[in-house]
């Protein structure tokens, strides 16, 4: 999204002491069955009923007495509910910025709808690499993999638009659909369409307004700490840095002039993953690999940011 546009991812076995026992029984056993088993019986045959000497005679009457009590590892626990889908119970709307059909509907996404403190284009088609990869598809892309992140977290995910709408939604519509959603968190998934050597992401933070239809005072200090940790993780993750020409490095930028902050009631934050006409910027913003580890990025400050 470019900033002059609207709004815009084991020991040895003991000696058995039966052995002697049976050396004698064997001796002895002339008289018979009965004085044989006496003479067993009185040097301590089958005594106490365990260790490994009922192992070594397995015709001893003691055989069927059970063995002692030894420590058993306990069995692996099942994940509990909040370990398997920590986010359950989270609504996540996430919204892929601008829409590839936009182009095809000027009229309309130009007309203006009010977000608050003025009035605003309804839509824009966003930026596009110079070779013509449109930033709609881009976020679209993200959002889907977000998506998936999200959902295996337990997560209920929302998203403004799947490529299922001719245009928009328009910019006063996709902070709507997070409020209605009574949304946890939501994010608006954005590229840059800066000058050549500008690179690196920033995550775009509402600032405090109260003005009009936009009131963010509530929003402004949870949507601060779900920016600060989606960009956290988003560093970690991507490997990506911050911006150099925004956010003095920090990677963290505040805005009051952006409807789909403005007109927000839930903690909501824009990142702008890279710069779409930036060389660099463009060949991590084209790859599939590391389009799924911006979504794992966003998808970590989302969950690190909703568990607390």
């Amino acid at each position: 999204m470019s900033y002059t546009s609207p709004d815009f991812e084991p020991p040895q076995p003991r000696r058995s002491p039966l052995r002697r026992p049976l050396t004698v029984a064997v001796a002895a056993l002339v008289p018979g069955a009965l004085l044989g088993w006496g003479v067993y019986a009185a040097v301590g045959g089958g005594s106490d009923g365990g260790g490994s000497g009922d192992a070594a005679n397995p015709a001893s009457p003691s055989v069927t007495a059970e063995p002692p009590a030894t420590a058993q590892p306990s069995p692996t626990a099942k994940p509990s509910p909040s370990d398997s889908a920590p986010l359950e119970g989270k609504v996540v709307v996430i919204d892929p910025g601008h829409n590839p059909a936009n182009f095809e509907h000027p009229s309309q996404i130009n007309r203006k709808v009010n977000v608050g403190t003025h009035w605003k284009e309804c839509d824009t088609t966003g930026t596009a690499t110079n070779a013509g990869w449109p930033e709609a598809k881009f976020t679209l892309d993200v959002a889907h993999r977000l998506r998936a992140l999200l959902e295996k977290q337990g997560a209920t995910v929302k998203l403004t638009q799947d490529g299922d709408r001719a245009y928009g939604p328009c910019v006063d519509e996709r902070a709507r659909i997070g409020n209605e959603a009574h949304a946890d968190a939501a994010i608006s998934i954005h590229a840059d369409g800066s000058g050549a050597g500008n690179r690196g992401f920033h995550v775009i933070m509402p600032g405090a307004v109260h003005d009009g239809d936009a009131d963010t005072r509530a929003i402004v200090a949870p949507s601060a700490e779900l920016g600060e940790s989606v960009a956290g993780a988003f560093v970690r993750v991507t490997g990506s840095p911050p911006s150099n020409y925004l956010g003095d490095g920090t990677g963290l930028v505040t805005r009051t002039d952006l409807g789909g902050l403005n007109l927000s009631t839930v903690p909501k934050v824009f990142i702008e993953c890279g710069n779409m006409r930036d060389g660099r910027d463009v060949a991590l913003l084209t790859s599939g690999s590391w389009r799924q580890k911006a979504a794992q990025g966003m998808s970590e400050g989302i969950v690190s940011f909703l568990r607390g």
